[in-house]
This record gives structure tokens, C-alpha cells and sequence, in this order.
């Protein structure tokens, strides 16, 4: 199982303002969209995912620590990554214990400030995965992603193409 995570977050935030487009106007939940998941050659890999919000509360500070996002809580982490395998030709979600040593997918992603009078964000969040794969005899993997903004709305669920290990 995997009991180390080395990761980073990269987020790029793109907000367009001219005066030939009207403003972006997005619902207030957060919505994803699955763009890559690169494996590079020493097997690390990269997460690629677009977001929408339209109140722009996407993302927490390191000073967010109080409930309900202390570190014990639930919404600790606003970006997760639940891993499922392919096993004998089912999708089976592989539940993974903090309290067993082992480390889920979870990041949390840092807080975005939207720029100028409209909140609405649209952006690129990309995560380094140093480790992404289970010891497994199974080798075959899929991540579906969801993403929550502080007003604990929850983005609708993306799945990755699946995976060879």
C-alpha cells in the first residue's frame, strides 16, 4: 500500500476580461473537468483537471485550520482522488486507513483570489503525483476526482481514462 506521499499543486488560474465578452457567469458549485494524467519517465505523474465556480471560493489557506477543516475533519482536503482498480473486469474501489499507515489522495488546494468585480473562476489545477499506483497484482487503475470550495459545495465526479501500471 502506499504509505508515503510526495506531491505538489500547481494551479493555474486563468480569468479573461474584455470588454467584447460578457462576464462568465458559472453556477456556485464548483464543476471539473478531467484534461490528462500524464506518467512521465520515472514514473511520477501529472493530474490535470479544469474547474469552474462561479462565487470564486475555491481553495483554502494554510491559516484554514479551524472546523471544518482541521486536520481531523472531513473537509480537511478539497480536492480527492479516490483510487479503483480493474479486477477481473470490475471497477472496484480500493478504500485506503489513514490510521493503518496508509495515505489517500487527498491535497488540498491553495486558495484562489478572483481578480476584479466578478468572482467567477476558471482555471487549470494540476497535481504532481511523485506516487500514484498501489502495490497491486492488478494493474490496472482509475482515479474519479471531486473538488469542494469552502462553502463545502461539492464539484460533480470525473473519472480518468483508465491506467496501466
Amino acid at each position: 500500500m502506499k504509505k508515503f506521499k510526495n506531491s505538489s499543486i500547481v494551479l493555474f488560474i486563468s480569468i479573461v476580461f474584455t470588454s467584447c465578452l460578457p462576464e462568465p457567469n458559472y453556477p456556485i458549485e464548483p464543476a471539473i473537468t478531467f484534461l490528462a494524467f500524464d506518467i512521465s519517465e520515472d514514473n511520477s505523474a501529472v493530474l490535470s483537471i479544469e474547474f469552474t465556480d462561479g462565487d470564486g471560493n475555491i481553495g483554502l489557506n494554510s491559516s484554514d485550520i479551524l472546523p471544518p477543516f482541521c486536520s481531523t475533519c472531513e473537509h480537511h482536503f478539497n480536492l480527492k482522488c479516490e483510487y479503483d482498480e480493474l479486477r477481473d473486469g470490475i471497477w472496484t474501489h480500493i478504500p485506503l486507513v489513514p490510521a493503518q499507515g496508509q495515505v489517500p489522495f487527498y491535497y488540498r488546494v491553495p486558495r484562489v483570489n478572483p481578480a476584479g468585480s466578478n468572482p467567477a473562476l476558471k482555471g487549470v489545477i494540476e497535481i504532481a503525483m511523485n506516487t500514484w499506483s498501489l502495490q497491486s497484482v492488478y494493474d490496472t487503475l482509475r482515479f474519479r476526482i471531486t473538488l469542494e470550495d469552502r462553502d463545502l459545495n461539492l464539484s460533480n465526479e470525473e473519472t480518468t481514462f483508465m491506467i496501466l501500471k
